[in-house]
């Protein structure tokens, strides 16, 4: 808030509808409003001075005097402020994050309203928020009347953001995300996933004046554990790969397809995303010896309704990286082999993508999954099937990380390959680093050994050791 306030005169433009503008700033920071008529820009300059003369002092970011401000502040609801955030970011968000957030909005949004307030039926509430509200591209077409009789009374009973600074309120709306519909309780990492989206509102609240501080900052209330350690249990080790892929590749449609696709996920330790985006100019596929892939992007299934051009897909750079942003992967001989004889059986699409379904377009997750299921079933023994074992294609990413760290890889370059920070390839792979560490154990106390049988003036075995200084 600043004192610092100048009031200019009333500027007029006859070449726009608005044709009268009034003008000042807080602190240096020009603010203006329009106006039709000269009535209506002088009685709002009139306001403005009457607040500067009565020593209230001007809010820096909106422009507006406090008695204004606080007025509004008390009507801004959580609903309100939601809608506002969503419409701000939208541009600038992808359509997979975009749905994200609408889904976030729409589990939280019910539980922020008016002590005793219930909607009648909160399926049709949670559908008309999801899919309309919380979603910019639907805003040019109007609710369907069930829709909007859902939205007016969540207009009326929305709390005022101001009742988010209560403690109680944020435990009630915290407490909400960990729960479905269905009153069952949520996945721990949705959980944490939808709570990210609702400190990033309270936040934009900070900047708005709305708070001092992020209320969640202060409030005791504790988010679901999330055991993000690859499970041992899950991983197949190469041998199982090996019959795994051979059980893809014997499928009938598009199992011999498919069989370099999930030979990609571990080999090169690809996500799904980046293995339907590969393509033939990024693979340098020698006729002898390792070969590379130079990884670019990926290809996300975002939905219709929630991009720009009404494509169900989107191609995104790599990762939490730059668009211009590259992976080089190194690939052993015999996965090179394996995408060379891929190449020269299927051909390339005609942008150069390795992997389409029948009609060239991008592969489709539920289409590989029913693949990789009757892969499983076919391979696997009951035990293997009941523990879990590669149940999901992914786990063939798991399982190139941790066999890169079985050999013995440095973890660094096991994380620089799998595109991820080290921090989190530590946090993902604890039980597999555990191998490692004690085999660098092994590898130390053999050294400290030999420097012993040194100092004790014994021949080291092996030949002279020597070290730098």
């Amino acid at each position: 808030m600043s004192y610092n306030v100048r009031i200019w005169d009333i500027r007029e433009r006859p070449d726009r509808r608005k044709a009268f503008m009034v003008r000042w700033t807080v602190n240096g920071r020009e603010k203006s409003e329009s106006f039709m008529t000269i009535g209506l820009a002088e009685s709002r300059r009139a306001k403005l001075m009457t607040a500067a003369r009565d020593g209230e002092p001007f809010d820096e970011h909106t422009g507006l005097p406090a008695p204004e401000l606080r007025s509004i502040k008390q009507r801004t609801t959580w609903y309100d402020l939601a809608h506002e955030y969503l419409d701000q970011r939208w541009g600038r968000t992808p359509g997979n994050t975009r749905r994200t957030l609408s889904d976030a909005f729409a589990t939280i949004t019910p539980a922020l309203v008016r002590p005793g307030a219930t909607y009648p039926e909160p399926r049709v509430l949670r559908r008309a928020l999801y899919s309309w509200a919380f979603n910019k591209n639907a805003w040019a077409n109007e609710p369907t009347e069930e829709w909007q009789k859902a939205l007016d009374w969540m207009q009326r009973n929305s709390l005022p953001v101001s009742a988010l600074g209560e403690a109680d309120v944020l435990r009630r709306a915290l407490d909400a995300l960990c729960r479905k519909l269905d009153g069952k309780a949520a996945a721990a990492k949705t959980t944490r996933r939808k709570r990210a989206a609702f400190s990033e509102v309270l936040s934009t609240a900070v900047e708005k004046g709305y708070f001092a501080v992020n209320p969640l900052h202060g409030l005791r209330w504790k988010a679901p554990a999330v055991n993000e350690e690859v499970d041992p249990a899950a991983v197949p080790n190469p041998a199982q790969v090996a019959l795994l892929l051979a059980a893809v590749a014997q499928q009938r449609g598009r199992g011999p397809h498919l069989e370099a696709f999930f030979g990609c996920m571990y080999h090169a330790a690809m996500r799904p995303a980046e293995v339907i985006h590969l393509r033939r100019d990024q693979c340098h596929l020698p006729d002898s010896g390792w070969g590379m892939l130079n990884l670019s992007g990926g290809v996300v299934t975002a939905g219709k309704e929630w991009t720009d051009d009404g494509a169900v897909h989107e191609v995104h750079s790599l990762k939490r990286r730059a668009i211009t942003a590259t992976r080089p992967v190194p690939i052993p001989p015999q996965f090179v082999s394996l995408l060379r004889a891929h190449i020269e059986r299927f051909g390339v699409a005609p942008d150069g993508r390795l992997f389409r379904n029948q009609a060239g377009n991008y592969v489709d997750a539920s289409a590989y999954g029913i693949t990789w299921a009757r892969a499983r079933k076919y391979v696997l023994t009951r035990t293997e099937l009941a523990s879990g074992l590669a149940k999901r294609p992914y786990d063939l990413r798991h399982a190139g990380i941790s066999f890169w760290l079985y050999s013995g890889v440095d973890p660094a370059e096991c994380a620089r390959r799998a595109g991820q920070s080290i921090e989190v390839l530590f946090r993902h792979y604890a039980k597999f680093l555990d191998g490692v560490q004690e085999q660098a154990n092994r590898l130390i106390e053999q050294s400290m050994e030999e420097w012993d049988r040194v100092s004790r003036g014994a021949a080291p075995e092996g030949g002279a050791v020597g070290l730098g200084p």
